[in-house]
């Protein structure tokens, strides 16, 4: 199975107080490595401020490195120049956690879902992009009529969808997913969660899937990274990690979670 995206030591440090006045200085991520190969999903988990969020950002180039690499199919991407991004930029995308921050008020859904297509395929006339949005919206649930509305006109299981279809349009092969259902109700999460499913197998996508929610994570993906205070204190596959947890952190957030939780395609 190929490498599709490789940390290696990755750590990111940040420090307030500016230039001229030492301030205090936090390792959100300390020395993380990990492999994510075609086609998987693999999980990273913790509480709020154990790092995820941060190793997400670094995945994406929207954070560099403090120390460490990241490597797209053996390509070191945190050497890249801007220029050499830009390009990059469609083989890995993102979703947000919450879909009406990440969506130009603005903007009709047709441009914003539209918008890498005028980035990484300036030839399609506007036509043939509309087209393509369209196309996007079905896989995605939604109806091409939908196209000349706004995002505060939409459900946040909507918007959901339309950031899926907004990352999805410029046929990505890993796609970075911050909490991307945390923020929906349980039948809503349930939607978008098979929706994600169906859509990896049509096209074989990876996916890195950040949550604190282990019955979310144990649902979707094949491997975890438990996290915490910025490192990973425990990494395997599902069935291992949640049935003989190792580290004390993991045992006590599998003790914390619901107990019965029910399918996700009920």
């Amino acid at each position: 199975m190929s490498i599709m995206l490789e940390a290696r030591h990755i750590s990111k440090i940040f420090q307030s107080g500016g230039v001229l006045r030492q301030g205090q200085v936090k390792k959100a991520v300390d020395d993380v490595s990990f492999q994510l190969n075609a086609g998987e999903t693999l999980a990273i988990v913790g509480e709020s401020g154990s790092g995820k969020s941060t190793v997400a950002r670094l995945m994406m180039r929207l954070l560099a490195p403090s120390e460490g690499e990241v490597l797209w199919k053996g390509e070191v991407v945190t050497q890249m120049s801007p220029r050499q991004l830009r390009p990059h930029r469609h083989h890995i995308q993102m979703v947000f956690q919450d879909p009406f921050a990440s969506l130009n008020p603005r903007m009709r859904i047709v441009d914003s879902v539209g918008e890498g297509l005028r980035v990484h395929a300036p030839e399609l006339k506007p036509a043939q992009r509309r087209d393509k949005v369209a196309a996007m919206l079905e896989t995605c649930g939604l109806s091409a009529d939908v196209m000349m509305r706004y995002p505060h006109q939409f459900s946040g299981g909507q918007r959901q969808r339309i950031g899926i279809a907004r990352a999805l349009i410029v046929a990505p092969e890993v796609l970075v997913l911050d909490e991307p259902v945390s923020a929906l109700d349980v039948s809503v999460q349930a939607q978008i969660l098979n929706l994600l499913k169906d859509i990896q197998e049509q096209t074989g996508v990876a996916y890195v899937f950040i949550s604190h929610d282990l019955s979310v994570v144990r649902y979707i993906a094949e491997r975890v990274l438990v996290m915490f205070q910025g490192k990973v204190v425990e990494a395997g596959e599902i069935a291992q990690v949640f049935h003989q947890p190792q580290h004390p952190y993991t045992q006590d957030l599998l003790a914390a979670r619901p107990v019965a939780h029910p399918s996700m395609r009920a």
